[in-house]
């Protein structure tokens, strides 16, 4: 029998995160996904270094792919060090990958990646959105809300 997913993931150390994505987009479902690295590759993002902000996930021939994020060279590498901006695995269950496939085909979705951070294993893993995007009156509404919230904190804080 299959075990149940935990409701958030237990990320231990956070390497980088997509701040802008969640202001871009409406996230509708999250998944956590296996990221298929070379040595390197682990060594840099274990220091802190790697970057997903223009990055995104595509399918192609039944498999997801991280695009454009950009892990830079190991500091202490040599001439086998990897390329930075090469295109990545993510490993994902087929149920997982043909639900990802059915929402981006049919209801024109997107697939965001949110953060990349290592698990209590020590395992590199990437947080994979399935998203919509907004329009502009959807982000002036965001910014709006955020702003009203702030207020109302200072409020409360100031008369609480």
């Amino acid at each position: 029998m299959a075990r149940p997913k935990p409701s958030t993931f237990d990320k231990q150390k956070t390497v980088a995160e997509n701040r802008r994505a969640r202001f871009d987009y409406h996230v509708e479902d999250v998944f956590e996904a296996g990221i298929a690295l070379t040595g390197t590759e682990v060594k840099s993002l274990r220091g802190g270094e790697g970057s997903i902000a223009e990055s995104y996930a595509e399918l192609r021939k039944g498999e997801v792919w991280l695009v454009n994020a950009n892990v830079p060279e190991f500091s202490h590498g040599n001439r086998n060090n990897h390329e930075p901006k090469r295109p990545r695995k993510l490993l994902l269950h087929e149920r997982e990958i043909a639900k990802l496939h059915g929402a981006v085909e049919r209801k024109g979705m997107t697939l965001v990646p949110l953060s990349v951070y290592f698990n209590a294993q020590g395992r590199a893993k990437v947080e994979l959105a399935l998203a919509r995007g907004k329009n502009v009156a959807d982000k002036r509404a965001t910014v709006k809300d955020r702003d009203w919230k702030r207020q109302q904190q200072r409020l409360l804080r100031e008369h609480g």
